[in-house]
């Protein structure tokens, strides 16, 4: 069992004690769960085994596409009707959705109520379910309307990755790719030639945990280099909302692997990084994940997407970008013409 202290709150891994006494600590008026078809069916009853306490359960359904106003409707009104008040918590089990729509309302129902992040899949234990971001997305936009509002807590179960399917396994595999690409050269050397099923996970989860933590604690309201926890996704947010209704829509960390080649291109054309460490990157990412040229295109629609992005500034692109492998940088304003060379340089056939 390993934990994290932070300046705002506490990370347990592989704690069910700590959990528990997180709660009695409290003394909540109620205990509400959150979860979704996958989470209530093959998590939930790891929960109950330990915490030992009446909870209340409130259900949504699984999905990217469910991450909407609506949805938060439905659990404003569940809470409502089950009766809960100012002194209700509610614990978020299951991937990014559920943490950050379930963070979101609890963050703005009666103006507040505190909330646990028990974050299920290997994505949302090393990425989501930190540093408070909460939110839904809107108008065709990820992540649009939210707001940031630091947990009660965080606890980190690895024996739920069992639960996963490899596709998700291998989305929550790009968040600590680029952990390492922003912060950590042996982190990245380490886990780029890696295979997924060798891997000691809670080990490594921490070790990423470590980095986002130390980088959200410095700047928790991302003004500043917390921004360079965004590398990957401003392209990457672009072609999984781009995607994202289509009859092939991509996970979040395969779209966040096509924003890393992309984005390290760029990090190459402003000259950031050698031509060697270039294609050292695209050529690891595009082995674990594949090349799929056809989810960079059509390019006017994706820079339109891009346009949106929260990081631009008077209508400059602004992207987070390696300094060099293991060092990243934010606000760099990029011309347009480069993105759309960046997007070039992914479709571009290997070997």
């Amino acid at each position: 069992m390993k934990h994290i202290v932070g300046s705002e709150y506490n990370i347990h891994i592989n704690n069910w004690s700590a959990l528990k006494d997180t709660i009695s600590a409290i003394q909540p008026s109620q205990v509400f769960v959150l979860v979704d078809e996958n989470t209530e069916k093959y998590c939930l009853h790891q929960l109950f085994e330990h915490i030992e306490l009446q909870v209340r359960i409130i259900r949504i359904p699984s999905g990217e596409r469910n991450k909407t106003i609506e949805t938060c409707q439905h659990v404003w009104s569940d809470l409502l009707r089950k009766g809960a008040d100012r002194h209700a918590l509610m614990l978020n089990l299951g991937g990014g959705v559920i943490g950050d729509l379930g963070g979101f309302c609890a963050a703005t129902f009666m103006r507040g109520i505190p909330y646990i992040q028990i974050p299920t899949t290997l994505l949302a234990q090393v990425d989501a379910s930190l540093g408070g971001k909460t939110g839904v997305d809107f108008g065709g936009f990820k992540n649009m309307i939210g707001l940031i509002q630091q947990p009660l807590a965080v606890f980190v179960y690895t024996d739920y990755l069992e639960t996963l399917p490899d596709e998700h396994m291998k989305s929550g595999f790009a968040e600590l790719l680029k952990h390492g690409l922003i912060a950590d050269k042996n982190e990245w050397q380490t886990l780029s030639k890696s295979n997924l099923d060798s891997l000691e996970f809670e080990n490594i989860v921490y070790q990423s945990l470590l980095i986002k933590k130390a980088v959200t604690d410095q700047d928790p309201g991302e003004k500043g280099v917390r921004k360079i926890l965004n590398f990957g996704h401003t392209i990457g947010h672009a072609v999984e909302s781009y995607w994202m209704d289509s009859r092939t829509p991509l996970l979040h960390g395969e779209a966040v692997a096509i924003g890393m080649v992309s984005e390290a291109f760029l990090s190459y054309r402003v000259g950031n990084i050698s031509e060697t460490d270039l294609f050292d990157i695209r050529n690891s990412i595009i082995k674990l994940y594949g090349h799929h040229p056809k989810y960079v295109k059509p390019a006017e629609q994706l820079l339109d997407l891009m346009k949106s992005d929260k990081k631009n500034y008077k209508g400059e692109y602004r992207f987070s970008l390696l300094q060099s492998i293991g060092r990243a940088e934010y606000d760099v304003a990029v011309a347009s013409e480069f993105v759309e060379e960046s997007l070039l340089f992914y479709k571009e056939r290997i070997g």
